[in-house]
């Protein structure tokens, strides 16, 4: 991808630290709320279904499913034209925007629901981040 001086650069929080930290150890690490047994992304200190508090980070699998995505064409510093801006779910029920790289930025080459894998990107200005290509074979790891 090709990247920019003037490219936004994420700045981690203190309720978004653990995912950063997850990212830069090839880990994706989202939120459990042990009440209502649900996980959510992005992170904050309660749970957005119930609002408890009793909350856990825990380990995505990272496998994932395509929901939605768009072939962009704007011009924004640090990305490629075109790129596919997208929101993956993950296997453990939250959704997340996300790139997807590796393939061709066609909608002939994307579906619905189709498996995707996870792809780490080193910042040297900054932190990991998180985007995801299609799993070979159409099979999620």
């Amino acid at each position: 991808m090709a990247r920019s001086e003037t490219r936004p650069v994420p700045q981690p929080t203190p309720e978004t630290q653990h995912f950063w930290d997850g990212l830069a150890e090839r880990r994706i690490l989202i939120q459990h709320c042990t009440p209502c047994d649900r996980a959510y992304f992005p992170p904050r200190n309660h749970c957005p279904f119930c609002g408890g508090t009793a909350v856990e980070v825990v380990r995505a699998s990272g496998a994932a499913t395509l929901y939605s995505f768009v072939v962009s064409n704007h011009r924004v510093p640090g990305f490629a034209r075109p790129n596919v801006v997208a929101v993956a779910a993950l296997a453990e029920g939250p959704r997340l925007m996300t790139q997807i790289v590796d393939v061709a930025p066609d909608p002939a080459n994307l579906t619905i629901d189709m498996p995707l894998e996870p792809v780490f990107e080193d910042l040297p200005e900054g932190p990991t981040l998180l985007h995801f290509r299609p799993a070979p074979n159409g099979a999620a790891r």
